[in-house]
């Protein structure tokens, strides 16, 4: 005898051997007890459900000889034709391959003759959104005005295109996907028949890759039997189907959360090494983070992360799905998606900033924000988002903001003591090519025109910068407001203190400048480049910087005001 595939083998035969579909199956047998039965129904939902099995078994029940019944007896000539698929009265028909309407209009005249043997002659149409709009209109009349002894079975898995008008004659049910403890339950009872041995690990494994499909969790294990033998442990299912372990999906999940963004990339190496599904990972990643957002909800329970950090990372993996459907290079948007979220996990959220911000008015002393930024990467800039609702501000350097209030302290902190302008000098000279990197980080177009220039002198709080002559319409670029900022906040970093910067076309030549190295630590990559906000009318934020919170707001972060809202 021919051997025959699980999921062929371990078809429904009887409603009571559908898996997760209650709510269907009791309509049905309800409306076969009453003898309601209408002229078409259409079953919706994902794939390897049950949509075509539930048609074929009440199939059987409309033509079983035992008369209306919602179990057929499976051994009269009716119903072993049916289960044979040799049934003249039971056309099953693939919408995909016959969508002409050249095609449904033999059907139509089919249709017209009685039933061979049977009550009723039932027509099971398989994808049949696949028809054409000339194949819907020509079926129309006859869902319309169907003889008695026709039955019609629509099955879809995009009810969206099919026509309203076609929906509105059937009688529409939408199948669920099966849960993964139904899955597993069903896969337990076919390995202990099949006599294979096989680890729980392994069977929850097979149902996360099914993704609510029975038949997809069916040939899996069917394939794995062709794989192992009659043992199958969970390193099997994940090597053969390359999923990802729940212990790995763990760590790469509190890796994320601690912001430990070495440990993220280095495990996303391993897993792409190893030949794992890595859209198939976000999925997987997306939906633990769901579960512990659900949870912060339910139970108050998800360790030391909120829901507004949580709800960032759900966001960033949705976005990287998505791309990751269309590109070539899926390792480098996981990658970079994954960093973005490890740092989303560790920022100030804006409800921190403002809670503090409140505080801060309320108590009239300096409140610090910080979100414990991994050693990997610095903490954003958080002065844009720190302004009530109204402002928003941008900020020099951050400091890494602390969530718990800091002791009451002056607005104003004193000024640090300058070092002589000689001194400060033979330091912007000896770490000149670091600003310039530093800058160029920050604003990307000015660190080709800085390497044309060197620091003049240093008056005060300002900062002469000199260009050579022949790269004068370099000077173009720093009348942009954000590129000049780079400069001085790359200045600042170095004089540790505040300082302004003026670029003027110098005498002659400038002189290359030593190139020192500097430790690392000060010249970490900032935040990715924001578009240049919108130009604020100088009446409206003069007025807002009168207020006493927007003045405090931009003295602790050393901020201007670039935009208001209201």
């Amino acid at each position: 005898m021919a051997y025959e595939v699980i999921a062929r083998k371990w078809r429904p035969q009887q409603f009571a051997d559908v898996v997760g579909q209650d709510h269907v199956v009791q309509t049905l047998e309800n409306a076969l007890a009453s003898n309601r039965i209408a002229s078409a129904y259409l079953f919706v939902g994902p794939r390897g459900i049950g949509k075509t099995s539930i048609a074929r078994i009440f199939a059987k029940a409309l033509n079983c000889e035992t008369g209306l019944t919602a179990t057929p007896c499976d051994t009269c000539d009716n119903c072993r034709e049916i289960m044979a698929s040799t049934s003249l009265d039971v056309l099953e028909i693939d919408g995909a391959s016959n969508n002409r309407v050249d095609e449904v209009r033999d059907l139509r005249e089919t249709v017209r003759y009685s039933p061979t043997h049977g009550r009723f002659k039932l027509i099971i149409i398989d994808e049949v959104h696949m028809l054409s709009n000339s194949a819907f209109n020509a079926l129309l009349k006859t869902l319309e005005e169907p003889p008695e002894h026709v039955k019609f079975f629509f099955a879809t898995t995009e009810p969206h295109k099919i026509p309203a008008t076609i929906i509105s004659r059937c009688q529409r049910f939408d199948l669920r996907r099966i849960p993964e403890s139904e899955i597993i339950e069903r896969l337990t009872l076919i390995a202990k028949d099949e006599k294979v041995k096989i680890d729980d690990d392994a069977l929850l494994a097979i149902a996360r890759g099914s993704e609510g499909g029975l038949r997809d969790a069916e040939s899996a294990l069917d394939q794995l039997i062709a794989f192992k033998g009659k043992k199958i442990s969970e390193a099997d299912v994940l090597q053969v189907f390359g999923l990802v372990s729940r212990r790995t999906l763990d760590d790469l999940s509190e890796g994320i959360l601690a912001g430990e963004m070495a440990s993220v990339i280095g495990q996303i190496d391993e897993l792409e090494q190893a030949g794992k599904d890595l859209q198939r990972l976000v999925l997987e990643l997306m939906d633990g983070f769901r579960n512990r957002l659900v949870a912060v909800y339910t139970d108050g329970q998800a360790g030391d992360v909120d829901a507004e950090r949580l709800l960032r990372i759900c966001d960033i993996l949705a976005g990287a799905d998505e791309r990751m459907r269309f590109s070539l290079s899926k390792r480098i948007l996981l990658e970079t998606a994954l960093v973005r979220c490890a740092r989303a996990a560790k920022v100030a959220t804006v409800e921190e900033i403002i809670a503090q911000i409140n505080a801060l008015k309320a108590e009239g002393g300096v409140v610090t924000l910080s979100a414990a930024p991994s050693a990997q990467e610095p903490a954003a800039p958080v002065a844009r988002r720190a302004a009530p609702p109204a402002a928003v501000a941008t900020a020099a350097p951050p400091k890494p903001p602390k969530l718990a209030e800091s002791k009451a302290r002056p607005s104003t902190p004193k000024a640090r003591p300058a070092e002589p302008a000689a001194d400060e000098m033979a330091t912007l000279k000896a770490q000149w090519s670091k600003i310039v990197a530093h800058a160029g980080r920050i604003a990307i177009a000015v660190q080709g025109a800085l390497k044309d220039a060197c620091p003049a002198t240093v008056e005060g709080d300002t900062v002469h910068i000199d260009f050579d002559p022949e790269f004068a319409s370099g000077l173009s670029l720093f009348e942009s407001p954000r590129n000049r900022k780079a400069v001085e906040r790359s200045l600042t970093n170095v004089l540790k203190r505040p300082v302004t910067a003026t670029f003027q076309v110098g005498k002659e030549k400038p002189a290359q400048v030593a190139e020192a190295p500097a430790p690392e630590e000060e010249y970490r990559a900032e935040a990715p480049e924001e578009p240049a906000p919108p130009p604020v009318r100088k009446g409206h934020a003069q007025a807002w910087k009168q207020r006493d919170e927007v003045k405090q707001v931009l003295d602790m972060f050393n901020g201007t005001i670039v935009d208001v809202r209201e």
